[in-house]
């Protein structure tokens, strides 16, 4: 049986470290920082969401989907060990671990043969 894919739900709240850099800065962290990091793990995938015009919650969203468990944990320790996460930049509300059709996949597997 393979392991299914996971999604990752992180919910971010920018600091004001973050704020203070120009954009400049900010593009520069990303480019020399936070891509290698990314390029190291490339088999989680990553999509980031702006979120703050929308909720006082969060202010970002970050999405990695992966059936390599290891390799996201390894990625957020990576990222843990830079200001994206040290400093902080980022300040890390909630972190929500989903499968995709998880209940299709029971449901096709109570509708399979037993063995």
């Amino acid at each position: 049986m393979n392991s299914p894919a996971m999604t990752y739900f992180v919910s971010l709240k920018s600091q004001a470290a973050w704020l203070r850099l120009t954009r400049t800065e900010r593009a520069e962290f990303v480019r020399e920082t936070v891509r290698p990091i990314l390029a190291t793990y490339a088999q989680v995938r990553v999509r980031y969401y702006d979120a703050e015009a929308f909720t006082g919650r969060c202010t970002d969203m970050m999405v990695f989907e992966t059936a390599d468990t290891q390799a996201y944990a390894f990625l957020i320790d990576a990222l843990r060990d830079t200001a994206f996460f040290s400093l902080p930049y980022f300040e890390v509300l909630d972190i929500i671990p989903a499968l995709e059709g998880g209940y299709e996949a029971y449901d096709q597997a109570l509708q399979s043969p037993q063995t």
